[in-house]
């Protein structure tokens, strides 16, 4: 028995880091968008075997017990209580790794969605997303997807509504971040000064783009080091995206345009100095059944 999901990629519209816990989780406020660039997850069980395998097309992505993937299965098991079964894992990467684009954890999220079609469990969204907060903060969201608040660590979701009809373009410059090492380094600026989402949640809810475009924050581009990041805005600006920002904690950077034909341009423009240049929509969904 096999099935296959649909993994969507997420971006940031609006990141502020509000403080840091005891515990050393960093406390969040975000707004996160579902976007049509998805990986593809297949995941197979086998009855008569045991153990958990995943295989990657994205050869620098570990595919050991580190994989996010492959944890998922494991919580999946220890939640429900099911006699373990053999479980193979394949991912087919479109989503650039080490972007802030919750690319590990979306493909969590589909192996939660794939096993408990393959063996039906019957459970609710609810009930999933309760198991993915074992996994990582992002992987809640992937499950749901559309677009939303996030408190808390991130977990904290609250529904808003679709974006309206546009386009996105992303570019994942070479250069690779750390998220450990980026909140590390939020911490040493501190917290002092908070961001206002109120301008991003207010657009979604009028239907207002040239709002959203206005008020898109990352507080990540502060602190990490990614020179490529104000040169691509501006670009982006120039080939008439609403606003530009980075996602997550990078380094993919991401312009949103109202047409079509500008984004597509914009793209053109940028894959002259950039490998990995991608346009997507939102989705208001988060993983599904292919």
């Amino acid at each position: 028995m096999k099935c296959t999901v649909l993994a969507p990629a997420k971006l940031n519209l609006f990141l502020d880091i509000t403080g840091r816990r005891n515990d050393g989780y960093h406390l969040v406020n975000m707004v996160m968008q579902a976007i049509s660039l998805e990986d593809e997850v297949t995941v197979s069980v086998d009855e008569d075997a045991d153990g958990i395998l995943v295989e990657c097309s994205d050869e620098e992505i570990p595919c050991d017990a580190t994989n996010t993937a492959y944890r998922a299965a494991e919580v999946f098991f220890a939640r429900t209580a099911l006699a373990p079964v053999g479980v193979t894992i394949k991912i087919k990467k479109r989503i650039p790794s080490q972007a802030g684009m919750a690319g590990g954890s979306t493909d969590a999220a589909a192996v939660l969605t794939a096993l408990n079609e393959l063996l039906h469990t019957e459970l609710s969204l609810s009930e999933l997303a309760e198991m993915a907060e074992e996994i990582g903060a992002d992987v809640p969201f992937c499950l749901y997807g559309g677009t939303m608040t996030a408190g808390g660590i991130g977990t904290i979701l609250n529904p808003l509504p679709d974006l309206p009809d546009c386009r996105f373009v992303i570019v994942k410059p070479e250069i690779k971040v750390s998220t450990a090492e980026a909140y590390r380094k939020s911490d040493t600026v501190g917290y002092a000064h908070l961001a206002n989402g109120d301008k991003v949640v207010s657009g979604i809810c009028n239907g207002d783009l040239s709002e959203i475009g206005r008020g898109l924050y990352n507080k990540f581009e502060k602190v990490v080091d990614i020179p490529e990041i104000d040169d691509i805005k501006a670009m982006m600006l120039d080939c008439g995206a609403e606003g530009a920002c980075l996602t997550g904690s990078g380094s993919a950077v991401f312009g949103l345009f109202a047409e079509k034909a500008d984004a597509d341009a914009c793209a053109d423009r940028l894959s002259e100095q950039f490998e990995l240049v991608f346009t997507a929509q939102p989705l208001s969904r988060g993983t599904a059944v292919k």
